[in-house]
């Protein structure tokens, strides 16, 4: 069964589309209902060298378009995309599972990242730079890369999907585009938008397939300057070494595991409740999610069960429904890892304060889950969970906190709650993060800079970094007359 309002999912090359008849396809589900929405198209190796030479044609003028009609472009892009934020939302809901009042907000601040990064690209400025020499003229000017690979996660389809096309559209480069395959509603939307905005053809090219076949064959064509990578950590490691190989330029925004301080001089009820939708937000499946919790002794016992009854509250159910709260995992994959994680945890002493179960026996649905544990030992607190799952531990002072908040590789977001401006300050200073986040959740504005450092990756995209990763520096020095 399909659903009639979700849209054919297709290939895009140079402006022609290819469908899924009469070659390898995958289906997409609705992980609430396990039911068949549409077939994705395979692309064959031969389509993906017809991609790049698309792209390429079309860099070839494209980046001799004036910032001024790129920003154009761009801001139409983004008015079709709050045009039509109902059907694209309901869509997003359909193959990844998200409430649909949060599928709306994405739609929505990926429309507001597209109208900031139209603004700020008429400002991609050069300098001139003092000279040593009468009659000398040096300039420092900033040039598109060229042609992009850009690989968007399922999570956010869209917004993150547009965090690479509107930086990269904006810098004068264009693009290769490989949305994931369990959610390419939002790439369609995105493809779909950008035409009626009068994008010409050929600067984004929209590719579905094999994700190996394309990383190899996509990061060894000379063509292609960059990759922008959304994803696991072990992918965008293996990812980043291939592009290093072939010295090509990077973005790379992984995992996390992000830790939470909890100060004793808090309110430990209204931190559980703020705490809980931002952690239960997309089911948990968020890079930024808090996920290690680090409650101070004088806030503990008050803490957990404030936690474990706003968890409980929390209502499941098909993304459709007003009523719903969380959505389900996005595939049975994640519910497997959910169980595994909880089983690994009971296993070793902890305590499942509420949840570890899955929900039902259609869809993809797990209960929202705390788990108590003394230590650091269990996989919970290695391992991101990137689902509806939290575990909460106690400690008793600021060195430990941060000690054990910084022990893992990952380090993308953290957060900080206390009234305490010398806690704040110092574990701003110390915590070993790309985001730190004060007593709110003040991350993934277009105006910021988004990104990690360590195994969280480089790079970022958000704020006037944006651009960063797809201008190239050029110095030119001339001398007004030549050397007699």
């Amino acid at each position: 069964m399909t659903d009639a309002t979700y849209p054919r999912i297709e290939i895009i090359l140079n402006g022609k589309r290819i469908g899924p008849e009469g070659r390898s396809t995958r289906a997409i589900t609705n992980p609430a209902t396990e039911e068949t929405l549409a077939e994705m198209p395979m692309i064959t190796a031969q389509e993906l060298d017809q991609a790049v030479q698309s792209a390429q044609t079309a860099f070839d003028s494209w980046q001799g378009v004036s910032a001024l009609e790129r920003s154009r472009i761009l801001r139409r892009f983004a008015d079709i995309l709050r045009r039509d934020e109902s059907q694209i939302a309901r869509n997003i809901t359909l193959d990844m599972g998200k409430p649909l009042a949060e599928a709306l907000a994405e739609v929505r601040s990926a429309a507001d990242y597209v109208d900031w990064h139209a603004e700020e690209g008429r400002r991609v400025y050069g300098r001139i730079i003092p000279t040593r020499v009468a009659g000398v003229q040096q300039i420092m000017v900033k040039e598109p890369v060229g042609v992009c690979l850009a690989i968007a996660p399922w999570n956010f389809p869209l917004s993150q999907s547009i965090r690479k096309v509107a930086n990269a559209l904006a810098s004068g480069c264009t693009l290769l585009l490989k949305g994931a395959s369990e959610t390419p509603s939002a790439i369609m939307a995105i493809a779909n938008a950008l035409e009626e905005a009068g994008l010409p053809a050929g600067c984004l090219n929209v590719i579905w397939g094999d994700p190996s076949l394309i990383a190899n064959t996509l990061l060894a064509h000379p063509v292609v300057k960059k990759i922008s990578f959304t994803g696991s950590v072990p992918i965008g490691k293996h990812l980043a070494e291939l592009a290093g190989r072939y010295m090509k330029r990077a973005t790379m925004e992984l995992g996390g595991h992000a830790p939470v301080l909890i100060y004793d001089d808090v309110d430990p009820q209204a931190v559980a409740r703020a705490l809980t939708a931002n952690k239960l937000r997309n089911s948990g499946q968020v890079c930024i999610s808090p996920t290690r919790f680090y409650v101070q002794d004088g806030v503990y016992d008050s803490f957990l069960p404030a936690l474990v009854d706003a968890f409980e509250k929390v209502n499941v159910g098909n993304g459709l429904d007003p009523a719903t709260k969380m959505g389900p995992l996005v595939n049975s994959g994640r519910v497997d890892a959910m169980d595994a994680l909880v089983a690994d945890a009971r296993a070793n002493g902890a305590t499942i304060a509420t949840g570890g179960t899955r929900i039902g026996n259609v869809g993809h649905f797990y209960s929202p889950t705390v788990v108590a544990t003394d230590g650091d030992d269990i996989a919970l607190m290695n391992d991101e969970p990137f689902g509806p799952v939290a575990v909460v531990s106690r400690f008793r002072d600021s060195d430990e906190a941060l000690r054990r908040a910084n022990r893992l590789p990952f380090g993308l977001a953290s957060y900080v709650f206390t009234n305490s401006l010398q806690r704040a300050d110092q574990a701003s200073a110390s915590l070993a993060a790309g985001m730190v986040s004060i007593n709110h959740f003040g991350l993934a504005l277009p105006e910021t800079p988004f990104g990690g450092i360590n195994d969280s990756g480089y790079g970022s995209e958000g704020g006037i970094e944006s651009f960063e990763g797809y201008l190239n520096t050029k110095f030119i020095s001339r001398m007004s007359n030549p050397v007699a």
